[in-house]
């Protein structure tokens, strides 16, 4: 089996635990994962099988869409409600505007820091090892995006339900925590669950006890299932002729007559029969045109 699997992610289990589970019912080993998932969260996991796992580092970028609740006036130090209490202040004046308004002034580009309970590492050491020595993790943030981030229901008491579209590396946690912070009340994130990743919809996603059914069954196919030579990669598909596979499948450069993109940028290349056969880079661009020089860097037998 080479391919996507959509996996529906249950609660109280690691990212790592889906990934050993689909290892030991598809049995087979090479299988990886396109963004780890909080052990309380659920939803779409995107597990790489086969030679796709070559490919994680292209699918690990994609956006992705959640949707969850966010409970006000208790803060934790985990952000989220596996921690302990560590603040919180009264809701009773929280209103629908001011809570708007603060998700609003959260969105954009912006500098995120890692909850200091996270899996990020510092010379190999997980931030929530540390966390948990009494040691506080360094300060470190990297450049994220929030597209949307906005309620999608009524304050019920002291939760409110919403919806957030990111970029891939934004810790949903740390939006919440900032969000009770700017009401000036406290607050982490109650509940979460992961919609989409990319072009991939939690809709068309199998449980684990689904993909048990089904390879029990003998029928492993289905929505949940994206064959490798159908996984969409975000970038230029380029078609090659007999010859130029010839010189790709020996990793020899070829010269492209209609290609998109700058000199750096990557193309996937297929054959006359849609199939993957690599993914390369543009080296040159020749002229003013469209022509240009590509380089496979990932070859699939």
């Amino acid at each position: 089996m080479d391919g996507l699997l959509l996996v529906d992610k249950q609660p109280d289990c690691t990212s790592h635990d889906v990934v050993q589970q689909v290892r030991r019912l598809i049995r087979q080993r090479k299988v990886g994962h396109c963004g780890t998932l909080d052990p309380g969260a659920t939803g779409l996991l995107v597990a790489t099988v086969g030679r796709a796992t070559r490919l994680t580092r292209f699918l690990i970028r994609a956006p992705k869409v959640y949707a969850g609740e966010i409970r006000f006036g208790i803060a934790t130090d985990t952000y989220d409600a596996a921690g302990e209490v560590v603040g919180g202040g009264p809701t009773d004046g929280l209103t629908a505007d001011a809570i708007g308004a603060g998700m609003t002034a959260l969105e954009g580009r912006q500098q995120q820091a890692a909850p200091p309970f996270s899996a990020k590492k510092l010379k190999g050491v997980k931030y929530y090892e540390l966390a948990r020595r009494g040691e506080t993790p360094p300060e470190a943030s990297k450049e994220v995006e929030v597209f949307e981030f906005r309620p999608t229901g009524e304050l019920a008491g002291d939760r409110l339900p919403f919806r957030l579209a990111c970029t891939s590396g934004t810790y949903v946690r740390t939006l919440a925590h900032d969000l009770g912070q700017r009401l000036d009340c406290g607050a982490h994130l109650a509940t979460l669950r992961r919609l989409q990743v990319g072009p991939f919809s939690v809709e068309d996603a199998l449980t684990l006890e689904g993909l048990a059914e089904r390879m029990e069954a003998g029928d492993p196919a289905g929505p949940g299932w994206v064959p490798f030579d159908e996984i969409p990669l975000p970038f230029e598909e380029v078609a090659a002729d007999q010859q130029q596979e010839r010189r790709i499948r020996h990793g020899q450069s070829v010269l492209v007559r209609t290609v998109g993109g700058e000199e750096g940028d990557w193309v996937k290349l297929v054959n006359r029969r849609h199939q993957l056969i690599a993914v390369g880079t543009v080296i040159e661009r020749i002229g003013q045109g469209s022509v240009g020089v590509v380089q496979p860097r990932i070859v699939f037998s």
